[in-house]
């Protein structure tokens, strides 16, 4: 994990559960909900961990996405235009253009409107999100999401009862374990 990384949940977790996402995604917004219960089942003991891996080919606005989200991040709010992202991702996907979508989100969120746009543009910005698929690549992600559960990438479970079971087994064995959270390092490219 790096300073990079957007961590929702307990930051010093013994579990750390990595989620290589793409907003525009039919199945990440379907996992949603679930990864968002199991957040709060699990905040104490895991450390949720969100990174970008637009399918651009497949998905049009989905690295548009991702720099709002990072665009939001940069005022403190990464995590609300995460949310909203995917709770409304039948509004926004569709459209040939939707950044003035964004910009209504941003001021949803109550962001500085002007630094919101500046910040959507940034070289930074662009960069972390093709560091964090460069990243999710290198480590074998070739579809979205992925997740990878201490570093080792586990199958997208078929339920919620699934993925709980995988997280009450991974925070038993490190609750006596605490070497056992190796993580994924990101490459000198996950810049923030």
């Amino acid at each position: 994990m790096s300073e990079a990384d957007w961590v929702r949940g307990n930051p010093d977790a013994p579990v750390t559960l990595v989620e290589y996402g793409d907003f525009q995604c039919p199945a990440c917004a379907q996992y949603y909900p679930i990864v968002k219960l199991l957040e709060q089942e699990f905040g104490e003991q895991v450390r949720f961990v969100y990174r970008h891996f637009p399918l651009k080919r497949v998905h049009p606005n989905a690295e548009a996405a991702a720099k709002a989200a990072e665009a939001a991040g940069a005022q403190g709010k990464f995590w609300e235009m995460h949310d909203i992202l995917f709770e409304r991702q039948s509004e926004w996907a569709p459209k040939p253009r939707p950044e003035s979508v964004f910009v209504a989100y941003a001021e949803e969120l109550r962001l500085n409107r002007e630094q919101f746009e500046s910040d959507f543009d940034e070289n930074a910005i662009e960069d972390k999100i093709d560091g964090n698929f460069a990243d999710g690549t290198a480590s074998g992600v070739d579809s979205t999401p992925s997740f990878f559960l201490n570093g080792k990438k586990i199958e997208s479970p078929r339920s919620l009862d699934e993925f709980r079971a995988l997280l009450k087994t991974a925070t038993a064995t490190t609750t006596d374990a605490p070497q056992a959270n190796k993580e994924i390092e990101p490459s000198p490219n996950a810049a923030t």
